[in-house]
């Protein structure tokens, strides 16, 4: 009997135990994984500096080589490859943790603001401030010019989630199917928008639009970067807090209401996060996509579903990819440069073509 019950046992099949890596440890590898892709990135382009020359030009070593080289080193440095990198970085963490709370809100995998249209929506907003400005009806807003382009951004991604929310949305449900049909009408429609603003601007606001369109850091300016930077501070401490809420949402609405979450204030916390970093990552770069759909998914991979770690976990790694993506961008045709968009999509739409093909293998299909 006992050898029976061996063999039994013996066919029954052993659970694997998964084991995740601490917190301290993801953290630890995602920050010096962005501190070597920042400094790859302010070491390489049309302008080369040579890593051992970059202490040099921060001004932490002596310097040995000649002054007039020392000086070009400092001003490519300073003033195009610093701003540049810490604009992609921001940018990076901004799609991504947009991408994660957009996950966990609606509860679907495949969500993402730029794949869903949030993206297209700001980046459709911001080209009618480009055309705008230089109308005759821009005159009352010149005061504002500075400041015209991301609020115009923020404000298309906030009216485009709004809308999909509403239509995807119904009895405290979402529904998938409706919820991605929705966004690729929403796509499309600003897209055929961006197409009339393209028809009818002129030769300057067309390489504005194209700008946006195609995506691209090459404006990245300190100004613009620090600007940009506060948005993703607040944003990840905001994520710390919403972070149980869209852990407990994935059970469902009623589920996480007995819970004693507030899910209506949950709601609109995270429409408004995901709209304020999608907005303000499109007025600084246009639109990149797949950046909110790689992340979370190679984060969940790794570290599991637990939003207070996932969603500061995906900065940090929208931040990299971003930033490797840039460097890409800058040397792969130097002295020519490649849009960002074109990278991200060549990357990202491979892999979701996978998510879906895993998840039609969940389903059984």
């Amino acid at each position: 009997m006992t050898v029976v019950d061996g063999r039994e046992n013996a066919k029954r099949p052993r659970r694997s135990i998964t084991v995740r890596p601490s917190p301290a440890l993801i953290f630890g590898c995602l920050l010096l994984t962005l501190t070597g892709a920042a400094i790859i990135a302010v070491t390489v382009g049309a302008a080369g500096i040579p890593i051992a020359r970059v202490p040099a030009a921060l001004g932490i070593l002596a310097s040995e080589p000649a002054d007039t080289l020392l000086a070009r080193d400092q001003l490519v440095l300073w003033s195009i490859r610093i701003p540049r990198v810490l604009a992609a970085a921001v940018v990076g963490g901004l799609l991504a943790t947009s991408g994660a709370i957009m996950q966990g809100l609606f509860r679907n995998p495949l969500a993402d603001p730029a794949l869903v249209g949030v993206s297209s929506g700001g980046a459709f907003a911001a080209a009618s401030a480009i055309v705008l400005i230089d109308s005759s009806y821009g005159d009352a807003f010149r005061f504002m010019q500075n400041a015209l382009l991301p609020l115009a951004a923020f404000l298309g991604s906030l009216a485009t989630t709004l809308i999909l929310y509403g239509i995807a949305s119904r009895a405290g449900r979402t529904s998938i199917a409706i919820f991605l049909l929705a966004g690729l009408a929403i796509a499309a429609i600003a897209n055929a928008g961006l197409g009339l603003l393209v028809f009818i601007a002129d030769d300057r606001q067309l390489r504005d639009i194209t700008f946006w369109m195609l995506g691209s850091l090459s404006g990245a300016t300190w100004s613009k970067a620090v600007t940009i930077a506060p948005v993703l501070a607040v944003g990840v401490i905001a994520c710390v807090w919403i972070g149980r809420g869209l852990d407990v949402l994935i059970l469902g609405e009623s589920e996480a209401f007995h819970s004693g979450i507030n899910v209506e204030r949950l709601k609109r916390v995270s429409i408004v996060l995901i709209s304020a970093m999608t907005g303000v990552a499109v007025s600084i770069c246009g639109v990149v996509g797949f950046i909110g759909i790689v992340v979370p998914h190679l984060l969940r991979l790794m570290i599991g579903p637990g939003h207070r770690i996932l969603l500061p976990a995906s900065a940090l790694l929208g931040a990299v990819l971003v930033v490797g993506a840039d460097t890409l961008a800058r040397t792969i045709v130097a002295p020519a440069e490649m849009p960002i968009g074109i990278l991200t999509a060549a990357i990202g739409a491979p892999f979701f073509l996978a998510i879906l093909l895993r998840q039609r293998g969940l389903a059984g299909l």
